[in-house]
C-alpha cells in the first residue's frame, strides 16, 4: 500500500474502527516476545499510523464522564512492533543504535481534532492532582498548524506536533531490571518518597498487569499470552528504550538514536500529540490525537558501545539521544514564572526540582486566572500550549529554581503586568462555554493555597 504523502504505509489505521478491529494488531505493553507486525529496510521512507492513546475511549463529546471513568489499564495503544533490517536483509542487533528520522507527521486526514484532560484523582490524577482532583476535559480543533478550543476561549497557537512514545523493545534482561526496580519502589515508596506530601496519592509505579493487556499478535487466552502479560511492562513511563518520554521537540525533522536490545529492534510508536507544554502537567495533558509519522531508519552498528555511556550497574543502563528538528513555532516574547523548592505550606525542600516546578506552574495558574479564566482552564492550557519549562538552578542550596515560560502571543490580549487594573478580555468570560467537568467523589485530602486568588 502506498501513501499519498510519499511513504509506504506499514501500519494502517481506520479511526472508525476499534483498536481490536484494526488491520494489524496493536499492543500496549513492552516485551521482547511481542512479534513484529511489519518489516522495513534502512533508508526506506515508511508511514506509521496510530490511534490516540486511549484508542477512542475518550471521545469528542462535551462531557468529562469518559475521562473520569477512563480505563487506564489499556494505555497506551502503540503501532508496531516494526522489525528493522539493513539493505542486505540483516536485522538491527543488540548493541546497535537505531537512528529514526521523523520526515513528516500530523493528524490523520478527516480526524483533525484532539483533547486535553485532567484525570480524576482516584484514577491517576496529574502533577497537581492535590489541587485539581476533578476529571476535566477540553476539546481542540485544528486549523492547519493552529489549534483552538471553545472551552478555553481567547487562545490560539501553532502546534509542535510529535509522538509521545517512540521506543524499541527491551530484552528479557532489561525487562527484569525494570520490573525489579519498579516493584521495589511500589513496596517501599510510601515510606520514603513524597512530593509536597501528596505523591503517595498517585500510583508510585504501574507494575505488570493482565488487566487491559493487549499483546499484538499474541492471542489473548493462550498460555503464551498469560505468561507474557504477567511480565510485560506498562508503557506509562519513559525508560532506557525511550518509550513515553513526551518530548515536545521530537517533531518534524528530528532524529532519535534509540538503543537496540533485541534482533530487529522492534520499533513501536504512539501517543500522538498535536501540541504539548514541557512537563505535560495535567498527565492526560497534551492535545491527544490520532495521527501518522513518516519515518526513515538507519542502523549504527555497535553504536551503544561507541556513543552511550551506561549510568548504572549494567551495559543496559543507557538512554537515547535525539536531535531537535528545524521546524518549530517561533515566539519572540515570553512571560516567565519562577518557582523555588518551598511548598505551599512554606516547608523547605532541599534542591527538589519537582517542588520548584510545581510552584512555578501554580504561580502561572494563579496569575492567568486573574484575566477571566478558571484555574482548571489555565491548568489544561499550560499542559498543552508550547510553553517552555526549565531547571534554571540546581546547585544553590537549599533552593532549586524552576521556570515556566509562556508565549505571550497565544493570547488575544496582553497578559503582562501593567499600571492600572487587570484587564478582562471580552472573550474571556469565566466558564462560558462550560468546561466539561465532573465532581470529585473521593476522600483524599485537597491542597489549598491560603494566599491564592479566588
Amino acid at each position: 500500500m502506498s501513501s499519498q504523502l510519499g511513504g509506504r504505509v506499514v501500519v494502517p489505521i481506520d479511526v472508525k474502527k476499534k483498536p481490536s478491529e484494526q488491520k494489524l494488531p496493536l499492543h500496549n505493553r513492552w516485551h521482547p516476545a511481542i512479534p513484529p507486525v511489519a518489516e522495513v529496510r534502512t533508508g526506506e521512507l515508511f508511514r506509521v499510523e496510530m490511534v490516540d492513546f486511549s484508542g477512542g475511549g475518550i471521545t469528542k463529546e462535551y462531557t468529562a464522564e469518559d475521562v473520569k471513568f477512563a480505563d487506564n489499564s489499556i494505555v497506551h495503544y502503540l503501532s508496531g512492533p516494526i522489525r528493522v533490517v539493513d539493505t542486505d536483509g540483516n536485522p538491527a542487533r543488540p548493541g546497535d543504535l537505531l537512528a529514526v528520522e521523523i520526515c513528516n507527521l500530523g493528524p490523520l486526514p478527516g480526524d483533525e481534532w484532539g483533547f486535553t484532560a485532567i484525570f480524576d484523582r482516584e484514577n491517576g490524577g496529574g502533577f497537581l492532582t492535590d489541587h485539581f482532583p476533578c476529571a476535566t476535559k477540553a476539546i481542540w480543533y485544528f486549523e492547519g498548524i493552529y489549534a483552538y478550543s471553545p472551552h478555553i476561549p481567547g487562545v490560539r497557537f501553532p502546534g509542535l506536533t510529535h509522538p509521545g512514545i517512540v521506543g524499541t523493545a527491551p530484552s528479557m534482561e532489561l525487562l527484569n531490571i525494570w520490573n525489579e526496580r519498579e516493584r521495589e519502589l511500589e513496596e517501599t515508596g510510601l515510606q520514603t518518597l513524597k512530593l509536597c506530601e501528596v505523591l503517595h496519592s498517585r500510583p508510585l509505579a504501574n507494575l505488570p498487569s493482565t488487566k487491559g493487556c493487549v499483546l499484538g499478535k499474541i492471542k489473548e487466552g493462550s498460555l503464551e499470552w498469560e505468561k507474557v502479560a504477567r511480565e510485560a511492562a506498562r508503557t506509562i513511563p519513559g525508560r532506557e528504550n525511550g518509550g513515553n518520554c513526551d518530548i515536545k521537540n521530537l517533531s518534524r525533522g528530528s532524529k532519535v538514536y534509540l538503543p537496540v536490545f533485541v534482533d530487529g529492534a522492534n520499533l513501536s510508536t504512539g501517543d500522538m500529540h498535536f501540541s504539548q507544554g514541557d512537563g505535560e502537567v495535567a498527565f492526560c495533558g497534551a492535545i491527544e490525537m490520532s495521527g501518522f509519522l513518516e519515518l526513515k531508519c538507519e542502523i549504527i552498528r555497535d553504536g551503544m558501545k561507541k556513543y552511550l555511556t551506561p549510568m548504572g550497574p549494567t551495559r543496559l543502563h543507557v538512554n537515547p539521544i535525539f536531535e531537535i528538528g528545524p521546524v518549530e513555532p517561533r515566539f519572540s516574547e515570553w512571560l516567565v514564572f519562577e518557582g523555588i523548592s518551598v511548598d505551599e505550606s512554606g516547608r523547605q525542600h532541599y534542591l527538589d526540582a519537582s517542588v520548584a516546578y510545581k510552584r512555578a506552574v501554580l504561580n502561572a495558574i494563579d496569575y492567568l486566572s486573574r484575566f477571566g479564566y478558571s484555574k482548571e482552564q489555565v491548568y489544561l492550557l499550560l499542559s498543552c500550549c508550547p510553553c517552555e519549562g526549565r531547571i534554571s538552578g540546581i546547585v544553590d542550596s537549599p533552593n532549586a529554581v524552576a521556570t515556566l515560560a509562556i508565549p505571550i502571543a497565544i493570547f488575544d490580549q496582553d497578559i503582562r503586568p501593567k499600571i492600572g487594573s487587570v484587564p478582562t478580555g471580552p472573550r474571556l468570560v469565566r466558564n462560558n462555554p462550560v468546561l466539561p467537568q465532573c465532581t470529585y467523589d473521593g476522600n483524599l485530602p485537597i491542597t489549598k493555597n491560603p494566599s491564592a486568588s479566588i
